[in-house]
Formats: C-alpha cells, structure tokens, sequence
C-alpha cells in the first residue's frame, strides 16, 4: 500500500515537473521569439531608414536636376526675350527714320505742289495775256480785210474745195482702180496656190462593175437551175447582173454605188464558198449588210483622220461614211467633200483664219446628201438639220446654210467653203452631167413603185428598162399584184419621160418558216 502511495505520488511529481518543464521550454522559446521579431523589426527599421535615405538623395539629385534644366531654359528664354527685344528696338528705331524721311518726302512734295500751283497761276495769266493779245491781232486783221473771221474762213474752204474738188474725184478714181486690181490679183493668187497646194485625182463614178470568176464553169452556178440563184441575187440585192461571153467575168449593174458594192462583195463571197443556193444567197447577203455597216463608219473615221478633225458624233460619223456611195453628177460626194475640206483648210491658211474650223465646215458642208433619198428635202435644209442636232459649230451651220446661196454668208469660213465648192465641182472631168440625169431617172422610177400601197421594195434594173417590185404577200394577194404593175406602169406614163420601153415586174412571194429544236 505504501508503494502504490509512493508512485502515485512520483506520476504527479513526475507530471508536477512535466508541466513546469514545458512551461519553462516554452517561455524560453517565446522569449527567444521576441528577440528574433524585435532582430527582425530592428533589421526591417534600418532597411526602411536605407531605402528612405535612398530614395530622399534621389529626390534631392532628381530636383537639382530639374533645378540646373529649369535655369537653363529660364537663361535660354531670357536670352531669346533680350534678342527680341533688341529686334524690335531696332525696328521701331527703323521704322522711326522711315517716318522721318515719309515726313521729309511729304514736306518736299507739298512744297513742289505750291510750286506747281504757283506755275500754273503763273502760265493762265500768261495765257489770258496772249488770248488778248491774239484777238486784238484778229480784231486788227479783221478791220484792215473787211471779212470776219467766219468769213474769212469760209472763202478760204471754197477756194480750197473748188482747186481741190477735180484733183481728189481723179485720186479716188485711180485708187479704186488700183484697189479692185490689187484685190483680182490677190484672189486669183490665193485660189492658184491653194489649187496648187492640192491635187487629187478625178474620177468619175460608174453604174457597174466587173466580178472576176475562177473559170466559166461557175457562170452556170451562178445561174442556178432554171435561173434560180440569179432571180434570188437580183432580187435581195436590187441589182442587174449581166452574164455575157465576156471569160471568167460577170458585170453587177446599178445606178446606186452602195447596192452595187453589196451584191460584189456578196457574189465574191459566195464564188470563194462554192455553196451557191437561195438560203446561202440570202445568208450572205445579210452577213454583208452588216459588214458593210462597219465599212460605212471606218470610211468615215478614215476622212476625220486624214483630215485631222476630233470631237465628232458616232452617228454623224456614219452619215459621213455613207457619202461614199452617194454620187453628184456622177462625182463621189465623200471624196469631194474631203477635197472642198482641203482646199477651204489651204485657203484659210493663207487668210489666217482657223484652219481647223474651215476644214469641219467643208467636210460637213454636203452632209445633208447622206439622208435626201431618205427624207423629203433639200440636201442643204437636211444638212443644217443635222448640224443643229449634233451640235455642229454656228460657223459650220452657216457654211451649209449658205454655200449654194440660200442664205447670206456671216463669216469668210462659209465664203471660203462656197468657193472650194465651186473649185471642186468645175474642175474638168470632175462632174458627168448625163450620168446625174441618168441615176435621177432610175431614183424616179424606184420611188413611184415605193409609193404604191403594199409595196415591200423596189429596185431599177437592166439600166433602166426594168423595174422590179416586191410586194407584201400579207397585204396584196395574186390578183392585187396584177393590179400594182398596171398602176405602177400608169405613173411612169403619165409622170416620167424615158426612151424605149420600161417593163414592170411585180413579185410576191410567201414563205413559211418554222425551227426544230
């Protein structure tokens, strides 16, 4: 019992001491803890103190450093304010002797004035002295002769007038004479050398022409069976086509170049093809309207070209072209009009007016001949129509207007125009007068057959001798057609005159179209 007494009381002197030894390790260890945290602080304090001298001897070299810059630029600021300033001293100080020499100047000028004025008091007294002294002596004159003034002056003018009056007639006479001369002379000079300056050829338009063929053989191709392929020819092209003994030729008959040029280059293409047929014919013949279209328009920017004339319509542009195929008095109204250009161009040279001006209103100057078959008209009202229409400069206008005499030319441009055109027409050989008689009767005859009701289109062929009309089948039926022919062959009788005989056919054709697709 008293060994059980003795180790408890050793466990709670054992625990006693556990309990004192932990209290003690662990007051030691705090201890130890503050004295590491005040290190650790004191380490802390002396490292802000750094950092804090640190940063305040940085503030202090970053201030100086400002301090030095703003110094500097005050110094430099002052320094520009001095020069400134001793600028404007030094203007004002000259702005101060520039005033004293505008006061000086101003002073002299004043004192030049009064001078002046002084002078001129000076010379109008003097000059009332002299107007006094003149008309005494006038007075004197007029006393001792007995005539006034007036008078006087009179008797002297009629003297003058009669010894004079025989003399001056004579002069002006002389100088008239000489001027009208002078005036000829110069005319005819100007026209030679401008006639001089150009030459072209002259060339008359024919009413056929000649189609090479490869051999005889094709002559019969272009026959057709029973005349078929040469009816078709004739008919979509309006042209007469003469297929004699002449070799490996045939001749395409027409008063109108442009028909003539179609059915050439139609027959050509269809000789080079082989296939020679009524469908074919009627294909190439449309395939060359159209090229001709394009023909007509590069024709006529080949003569803008060649005369060096810019700035104009595409459609006048094409009306140009079509003066190709248009004759007067059998001469080709395209190269005439290029040749009126040039001369009234070579003219106004010489005048020294505007050359390029006096070129468009020659060339435009027959423009109005590209539509008169066209439209009801004269080809000088048409022309002014499409001048006004297109724009054309008011001297072109009055070139056209005024270039056959129906209005008063306003401007020597148009005087000049009026006499290219008389130049070019009265050349020798330029104009055939029977062929222009000759292509009017054939114009006639197609145009009574286009007045008829139901007409599609008419053509004059065999030089006259036959006319060819093609009428509507959905409008005149096969007893209207017999019809048509007698009316037609009335008018001719009773409106036109015309040797031998003049045979009217009357066509009417349906045809019946359909396309598998």
């Amino acid at each position: 019992m008293e060994k059980i007494a003795i180790s408890i009381l050793l466990v709670l002197v054992g625990i006693f001491l556990g309990i004192i030894g932990y209290i003690i390790v662990n007051y030691i260890r705090g201890k130890r803890a503050n004295q590491e945290a005040e290190k650790t602080l004191e380490k802390a304090r002396k490292e802000a103190e750094k950092v804090k001298r640190d940063y305040i001897l940085e503030a202090k070299e970053e201030a100086q450093k400002i301090k030095i810059d703003t110094d500097k630029e005050v110094k430099e600021k002052k320094s520009e304010l001095k020069e400134a300033e001793e600028r404007l001293i030094t203007r004002e100080n000259n702005m101060d002797r520039r005033d004293q020499t505008l006061q000086n100047r101003e002073q002299m000028l004043e004192e030049k004035e009064n001078n002046i004025i002084n002078k001129q008091r000076d010379l109008e007294r003097e000059q009332e002295k002299v107007e006094e002294i003149k008309k005494e002596q006038i007075d004197l004159l007029e006393k001792i002769s007995g005539y006034s003034k007036e008078e006087a002056k009179k008797l002297v003018m009629k003297r003058v007038e009669e010894m004079m009056s025989l003399e001056v007639a004579s002069y002006i006479k002389d100088k008239e004479s000489e001027a009208k001369l002078e005036a000829d002379k110069k005319a005819k000079s100007l026209l030679v050398a401008s006639m001089q300056k150009y030459a072209a050829d002259v060339a008359n338009e024919q009413t056929v022409t000649v189609v090479g063929l490869p051999n005889d053989d094709m002559k019969g191709r272009i026959i057709g069976r029973e005349g078929r392929n040469i009816r078709t020819i004739e008919s979509v092209t309006g042209v007469d086509l003469i297929i004699d003994d002449t070799p490996e030729a045939l001749v395409v008959s027409s008063f109108d170049p442009l028909r003539r040029e179609i059915a050439r280059i139609t027959i050509e293409t269809l000789v080079k093809d082989g296939r020679i047929h009524p469908a074919r014919i009627e294909e190439v013949y449309d395939k060359t309207v159209k090229e001709m279209h394009n023909k007509i328009i590069e024709m006529g920017n080949d003569a803008l070209f060649k005369l060096g004339i810019t700035k104009v319509d595409p459609e006048l542009i094409e009306l140009l072209g079509k003066l190709h195929f248009r004759t007067s008095y059998g001469q080709n109204v395209l190269q005439h009009s290029i040749e009126v250009a040039e001369l009234t161009g070579i003219m106004a040279a010489e005048l020294g007016e505007n050359v390029n001006l006096a070129k468009r209103a020659g060339l435009f100057h027959d423009i109005g001949k590209s539509i008169d078959h066209e439209v009801e008209g004269s080809h000088v009202d048409l022309g002014s129509e499409l001048a006004h229409k297109y724009k054309e400069n008011d001297v072109v206008i009055n070139a056209i207007e005024s270039h056959h005499g129906n209005k008063e030319a306003t401007s020597v441009i148009s005087e000049l125009v009026a006499i290219a055109d008389a130049l070019s027409a009265s050349r020798p050989g330029a104009r055939n007068d029977s062929l222009e008689n000759y292509v009017k009767r054939l114009q006639d005859l197609e145009a009574i057959g286009n007045e008829m009701k139901g007409v599609q289109s008419t053509y004059a062929i065999q030089a006259g001798r036959e006319l060819r009309v093609i009428v509507k089948p959905e409008e005149i039926d096969d007893l209207g057609s017999y019809k048509v022919a007698r009316d037609i062959k009335e008018k001719i009788e009773s409106e036109l005159q015309y040797p031998g005989t003049i045979k009217v056919v009357v066509i009417r054709e349906t045809r019946a179209t359909e396309e598998a697709k």
